[in-house]
């Protein structure tokens, strides 16, 4: 206490959180009946600073040759080894992942691609994007499959670009779930989780501004289909190469291999293949060719040929679940394989993240901290910074072919604080273009006549996410999604179970209600949705208003004390959870219901009593 003011910047973190209080001030004065002193003086800090980092190893030259060795070949050699086998095992329980959501989802995410009625309504095909990419696992095997349909003219560019856009947002649900890797600690979880929803932000938001602007102006289209007449590409049937798959193959392909064939297919409305099994039971085929008579279609045109080819399996394939194909449903073994891909993911993450901790100590994660997030010196060349980041993005991603493995191998160290939020941004956005590749190279791997119009709708995406960072990057005050994963990041580390209904909702729920609604009709759409998104905008501008400037507004609209507390805050639901949950030891273990801990705080001008709330917390009070 110095001149009658108390400095509460040293004091536990939790304190300060809980109460609101981490980035105001208050005057010098009596206190309150109601909680604290309103003379107290607090300096602002900044939560998303990176945190400090403990250096607690012994320098380097501290040690003597015995010691120099042991760290070289312990801390450093064994380390990274383990750390590159749990990053690939890590890689392919996504393969895994991708392939059980296949084989459990991919003929109805087929099948949905079939009707025309609903791809012409451009939000049902946007919700239709999303849910199959989810159930794909994959936004690369989207658009590969939408990039084949508008090769083969089963469907149109326009129709195509709100199924690309959906394909975008699916995609992200991956890095949010690495991000629950570690929900146990609350302060590295809320970075984690801002992390990976940063993603989910620019994508929602990007879809929300190009989406109006595509159905009113047709603008990707148009620009899209300039850029092909002017190019005049050539086909390249070796393009269509996929380099993550060269390195994790090997491995994946003996436990099991997927017929992608039988779902792209099936998109393209050929029925013979519905029941045909997504499982690959066939490795080498041997083709025949004899006498008879069938249609073909030859430069769009239907001509009869008197060829007909037959296919004979040479060589059958030899996997883990071979031996179960004509025994299990594919649905069957999509369940096994799913517990099997969650299983290593989760045991990968928890290796990945503690070996990182083990790895990133003292002067090295000061020294990696310090280059990635690292500005070029001055304020002009500094603001260019990110734009070198986003190059580095996309040349990475390009390099794996995978967006969702880029990005899920940056979150963890985000929540470390050896990333910032500020830097993973722009590395996600160049990871958004640096996927467009795949598509690029899918539609150079058709035939000569059908390259055009499978590179419309691959420059379509590309066009996408660069028109999106052009919105919201370059300009400060627009890095909107920046703020949307900061308030995400918040609010999921002080409620964590909220990360699950977000997961759930974000990419499951809301799509799905969405999807089903423009299945009925337009007007049944619109009639809930355009009300709850006048509330969300109202909502928006005054919470904006709230934190800049409350004087303007009435004063019962100065704070939200007026409303139910149900409407207005999470706190009624996490009791509700903590109660249903008390007893649950695996919650308590993962840390997702854990209550929040205020610690006490010494004070000779403030009476402090602690009492213990209905979660077990420790709560202080004044």
């Amino acid at each position: 206490m110095t001149n009658g003011s108390t400095d509460i910047v040293d004091q536990p973190t939790g304190f300060r959180k809980d109460y609101g209080i981490d980035n105001e001030s208050f005057d010098v004065g009596d206190e309150t009946a109601e909680g604290y002193d309103k003379n107290i003086s607090v300096a602002a800090v900044d939560q998303w600073a990176l945190p400090e980092l403990k250096v607690d190893f012994t320098p380097w030259s501290e040690l003597n040759g015995c010691q120099k060795l042991k760290r070289l070949i312990y801390h450093y050699i064994l380390t990274i080894a383990l750390l590159l086998v749990a990053l690939y095992l890590f890689i392919c329980s996504l393969g895994f992942m991708g392939d059980a959501f296949k084989l459990l989802g991919g003929k109805t995410a087929g099948k949905a691609f079939q009707d025309s009625t609903t791809l012409s309504n451009p939000v049902a095909g946007l919700m239709l994007g999303v849910l199959a990419t989810v159930l794909l696992q994959s936004s690369s095997t989207t658009t590969t499959i939408i990039i084949s349909m508008v090769a083969e003219e089963v469907i149109t560019v326009k129709l195509a670009i709100p199924i690309v856009m959906g394909a975008n947002i699916g995609t992200s649900i991956t890095n949010t779930i690495v991000s629950l890797g570690q929900i146990a600690n609350k302060e590295d979880f809320r970075r984690a989780f801002a992390g990976a929803t940063v993603h989910d932000m620019f994508n929602w938001l990007t879809v929300l501004v190009l989406l109006p602007l595509e159905v009113i102006t047709g603008y990707l289209d148009w620009l899209s289909s300039l850029l092909v007449e002017s190019l005049q590409l050539k086909a390249d049937k070796e393009a269509d190469k996929d380099f993550l798959q060269v390195i994790i193959g090997p491995f994946t392909k003996l436990i099991i291999q997927i017929d992608k064939n039988v779902i792209e297919n099936i998109a393209k409305g050929k029925n013979e293949y519905l029941d045909k099994s997504i499982l690959k039971t066939c490795c080498d085929k041997t083709k025949e060719y004899f006498n008879g008579t069938v249609s073909e279609v030859l430069n769009g045109t239907l001509v009869n040929s008197t060829k007909e080819l037959r296919v004979s399996c040479k060589i059958s394939c030899k996997y883990l679940f071979r031996s179960v194909a004509n025994v299990w449903s594919d649905s069957a073994i999509g369940a096994v394989l799913l517990v099997l891909a969650l299983v290593i993911m989760c045991a990968c993450l928890i290796a990945i993240v503690k070996l990182l901790y083990s790895l990133l100590k003292g002067q090295m994660a000061v020294t990696i901290r310090k280059f990635v997030n690292a500005n070029f010196p001055g304020k002009v060349c500094g603001y260019f910074t990110g734009y070198l980041a986003i190059l580095i993005g996309a040349g990475f991603t390009l390099l794996i072919q995978s967006s969702s493995v880029f990005t899920s191998s940056l979150t963890p160290l985000v929540g470390m604080g050896v990333i910032s939020l500020d830097r993973m941004y722009p590395l996600t956005l160049g990871s958004n273009i640096g996927t467009t590749a795949t598509g690029i190279l899918a539609a150079l791997a058709q035939d000569v006549d059908k390259v055009p119009h499978a590179l419309k709708i691959a420059f379509c995406h590309l066009f996408f996410n660069i028109t999106g960072i052009v919105i919201f990057y370059p300009i400060p005050f627009l890095r909107l999604p920046v703020d949307a994963a900061k308030f995400l990041g918040t609010e999921t580390s002080k409620y964590r179970w909220f990360s699950i209904v977000y997961l759930f909702l974000m990419f499951f729920i809301f799509p799905g209600v969405v999807f089903a609604l423009s299945e009925v009709s337009w007007i049944a759409l619109v009639a809930v949705f355009v009300p709850i998104l006048v509330i969300v905008v109202i909502v928006t501008v005054i919470k904006f208003i709230q934190a800049k400037k409350p004087g303007i507004l009435p004063r019962k609209l100065q704070d939200w004390k007026w409303l139910p507390e149900p409407l207005r805050s999470l706190e009624p639901y996490d009791r509700a959870v903590m109660r249903t949950t008390r007893n649950c030891i695996c919650c308590r273990k993962c840390g997702c219901c854990k209550g929040v801990y205020i610690e006490e705080v010494p004070s000779n001008e403030l009476e402090l009593k602690q009492n213990v709330d209905e979660r077990g917390a420790v709560v202080t009070k004044f």
